[in-house]
């Protein structure tokens, strides 16, 4: 059966337009999956449906295409929708909107928000949307890639505002310290580490230049205080001081007296 997956809320609908390959159908039920898309519907497929090669690419996101419908033209496949946005990757003699997948994303938001159904139309592989199924949408969508190369597969151009969709509702930091089982040290636990620091540095006679010392301790300071030290790193650190400290006293070379 695959993965546990079903629809999230109200999502658009992706509809491929005469599909050529299986294994095409089933990475594009693998995008989706992704990126929590989940109605698939199929027009007029080369091949007929179903094709077992699409359940094998699908990795898991059988769901989708255990639930995906077949239509014979565009116009059936959108019939029950209110918004429609089709993928564009060359220029047409067509007045609509052009947005990129960003900014379709943002507009597939509010819309499904409002209660409404959107769809996205991507065309065939070999030569995408013609002029008369563009004709059933709203606005075009058109990716801004490197001008000189824009080749995306059937399954890679689902991807692209699937991910767009995702992230266009997810709250994820775009920058985050991972800790693991450790958390960022205090200032307190800074402090007393770096007095460690500087009393050892102070015993083996790294500090002995007075006029210099109070600037050598406020950049040593700079030097920690600029990231989010963890706890465990300042244990680490204690311990290495420890049997620095250790080592030279050993070796006879206890400067601090």
């Amino acid at each position: 059966m695959g993965a546990d997956i079903g629809p999230i809320g109200n999502s658009p609908v992706v509809i491929l337009v005469r599909p050529q390959l299986a294994d095409n159908i089933g990475a594009v039920a693998r995008a989706m999956a992704n990126g929590g898309l989940f109605h698939l519907r199929l027009v007029a497929p080369r091949d007929g449906w179903p094709q077992e090669r699409a359940w094998r690419q699908a990795s898991g996101a059988d769901r989708i295409l255990d639930a995906l419908t077949l239509h014979d033209t565009v116009a059936e496949a959108v019939a029950d929708l209110h918004h429609v946005y089709a993928t564009c990757p060359r220029p047409r003699h067509i007045i609509k909107p052009v947005l990129t997948a960003r900014g379709a994303a943002a507009e597939l938001r509010a819309v499904c928000a409002r209660d409404l159904r959107a769809g996205l139309l991507f065309g065939p592989e070999r030569a995408g949307l013609d002029n008369d199924d563009m004709a059933q949408a709203d606005a075009l969508v058109r990716y801004p890639l490197n001008p000189a190369f824009m080749s995306l597969n059937l399954a890679q151009a689902v991807m692209v505002l699937a991910y767009e969709w995702w992230t266009a509702a997810d709250a994820t930091p775009a920058r985050h310290l991972m800790t693991n089982e450790t958390t960022i040290a205090t200032k307190g636990e800074l402090e007393n580490f770096l007095g460690h620091l500087t009393a050892e540095l102070d015993a083996s006679g790294f500090l002995r230049n007075l006029p210099k010392r109070p600037g050598m301790v406020r950049n040593i300071r700079h030097l920690f205080q600029r990231g989010e030290v963890t706890e465990q790193e300042l244990r680490t650190l204690h311990g290495m001081v420890t049997e620095l400290a250790l080592g030279r006293r050993q070796r006879g070379r206890d400067e601090g007296g």
